[in-house]
């Protein structure tokens, strides 16, 4: 299958040729029609990838500190070759996706083949979305109407944070994609809305759909237009869908709100707030995170554990049905919002449209509706400077399967296999963008979404396994079980049960080996411990410091179930 992919380091796109992904537990596979590129997003990560490294670093101060700190604790030339690593791995584009259901993993519940879903999936002819973060789309709302509501949710979400009420004034600062929406939205709601940008074809659409409009490129000063829409006293709250590298609109939202006024941040502007404003007024200032309530939190959208339905309302799952909900009705017109249809084949040229013609608003991508392709092993066209892949030889002769494309996998393990004699015969990841182009920078053979492919490849007489903790035991054993050597990142295991099925296996097997992957033992300061303690032959009292970095809270290491905790 193809999917939309950007390089960071270089900016260039491509339609990459990957795995298609396999529907895992909680998770659907869908089979994309229609996606829409958000003009404001993705037209700002298009134009980061292909600027400059030094315009990257001044447009992204805190990476340039992160990066400062790591050449202190880890020396010059490990933290340039970790920063170029990460601008080399491919970044996925999209957001705004609806197709068809294909599959269902295991434990989903309320969507089954067959049905019309929209996700927050990216740019490609499958993907795979847990299912919170999928809707069901109503028999009425076109597809290309539907990849709409992933940007409806956010326009929601923020209008639910701001709690408007029937009659009140709402200024509406910038007209993308979100903001016109937002427009509609509010609307609906029984709000008097006051549209302010720029642009007279976005204020144009906001006036159809019922809002007055402040255009700043006459000139007029949105706080007077704002104070005069509202009769003097001030807006009842103020919705901030713009983007902006200073300050000014949070100044003149204050400027303009009325005593205890409501603001909400959804678009990215400088948050240097002036006290006084504030103050003064006894405003409340909120920033609106994305969808809505269980957007970043693991549990809810990766283990589909819902919110209660009676304590927390509106999910983003929830915010996602509503819009669709409000489309179907009528109350919610995006087609005026459409600036152009592109086929799928044709997304690198809707890129470059978007960057060259501000005017666009919303490019859908629409895609073959074909039976679909659901490859899950692809062969892997190397460049010619890659390692090219050995297709011949000796019986005796390593042939490695490689499970996991993180980041421990491309920057320590591959590098280091590389330079063996083994024949790398296929990479598995579970999205398969990873593995794809894992295979093309070290020149692997195949690629893959699905690990048992490896398992059951007769040619790979050894697993290489770095995923993550949980899964090492179960893909150890089952390695061994297939009758392959084993080499599996550091633990064995995270629990004594997935310990008993790899001793099991292992003991079963004849002639086998199995490696774990203690990698401190090579550092240069293992070594020179273990020189220096070799003369001992009576016990010695060690206290170890480790400056390994603080692993944050949420990080997958620390869930029990997952790395181990």
């Amino acid at each position: 299958m193809k999917q939309v992919i950007q390089n960071l380091r270089s900016g260039s796109l491509e339609l990459l040729e990957v795995p298609c992904p396999r529907a895992l537990v909680g998770h659907l596979l869908i089979q994309t029609r229609s996606t829409v590129i958000s003009a404001g997003t993705e037209r700002m990560l298009v134009e980061f990838g292909r600027a400059g490294l030094v315009v990257k670093a001044r447009q992204q101060p805190e990476k340039v500190r992160q990066v400062v700190d790591k050449i202190k604790s880890d020396g010059l030339l490990p933290t340039l070759e970790a920063v170029f690593t990460k601008l080399d791995e491919p970044m996925t584009l999209g957001y705004c996706n609806a197709g068809v259901v294909i599959e269902t993993g295991a434990g989903v519940n309320g969507f089954a083949v067959g049905q019309r879903v929209v996700s927050n999936g990216p740019h490609a002819e499958m993907v795979h979305r847990p299912e919170n973060l999928c809707a069901c789309i109503p028999d009425n709302v076109t597809d290309d109407h539907a990849a709409f509501a992933i940007l409806g949710a956010i326009g929601l979400q923020g209008i639910r944070l701001l709690q408007p009420q029937i009659g009140e004034s709402v200024a509406v600062f910038g007209l993308g994609l979100i903001g016109l929406l937002a427009v509609q939205m509010l609307m609906a709601s029984g709000c008097r809305v006051l549209a302010i940008d720029p642009d007279s074809r976005r204020l144009e659409l906001a006036k159809q759909f019922g809002a007055s409009t402040v255009n700043l490129k006459n000139g007029t000063d949105p706080v007077a237009a704002g104070l005069s829409f509202s009769t003097g006293q001030g807006v009842d709250a103020v919705l901030i869908t713009a983007s902006a590298k200073d300050d000014d609109i949070v100044s003149q939202a204050a400027q303009m709100s009325r005593k205890r006024g409501r603001i909400v941040l959804v678009g990215t502007v400088d948050l240097e707030l002036h006290r006084a404003e504030f103050y003064e007024k006894e405003l409340t200032f909120q920033v609106s995170c994305s969808y809505g309530p269980g957007r970043y939190d693991a549990d809810y959208e990766e283990k589909g554990i819902d919110y209660p339905y009676a304590f927390v309302r509106w999910t983003e799952q929830r915010n996602i049905d509503a819009v669709l909900q409000m489309m179907a009705s009528g109350r919610l017109n995006v087609e005026p919002l459409i600036s152009t249809r592109v086929a799928s084949s044709q997304a690198a040229e809707a890129y470059d449209l978007l960057v060259q013609d501000r005017n666009q608003l919303g490019i859908v991508l629409q895609y073959p509706r074909d039976e679909p392709r659901g490859e899950r092993v692809i062969p892997v066209v190397h460049a010619e400077s890659s390692r090219p892949s050995k297709t011949t030889q000796p019986a005796d002769s390593v042939r490695v399967g490689i499970i996991g494309a993180g980041n421990f996998a491309t920057r320590v393990l591959l590098p280091a296999l590389v330079r063996t004699p083994a024949q790398l015969c296929s990479i598995a990841s579970a999205g398969g963008v990873s593995a794809a182009h894992a295979a093309r920078k070290f020149g692997i053979a195949t690629c893959t979404s699905d690990a048992r492919t490896i398992l059951d490849d007769p040619n790979i007489n050894t697993v290489l396994i770095a995923t993550q903790h949980d899964s090492h035991a179960r893909l150890a054993a089952a390695a061994l079980r297939a009758g392959k050597h084993v080499f599996v990142e550091k633990p064995l295991a995270i629990d004594q049960e997935g310990l008993k099925e790899v001793s099991e296996a292992y003991k079963a097997a004849q002639g086998l080996q199995l490696v774990v992957g203690f990698n401190r033992r090579f550092s240069p300061h293992g070594m020179k411990m273990k020189e220096l303690l070799a003369s001992r032959s009576g016990p010695a009292n060690i206290v170890t410091v480790v400056n390994a970095g603080t692993v944050p809270a949420d990080h997958w290491l620390r869930d029990p179930k997952k790395g181990g905790g």
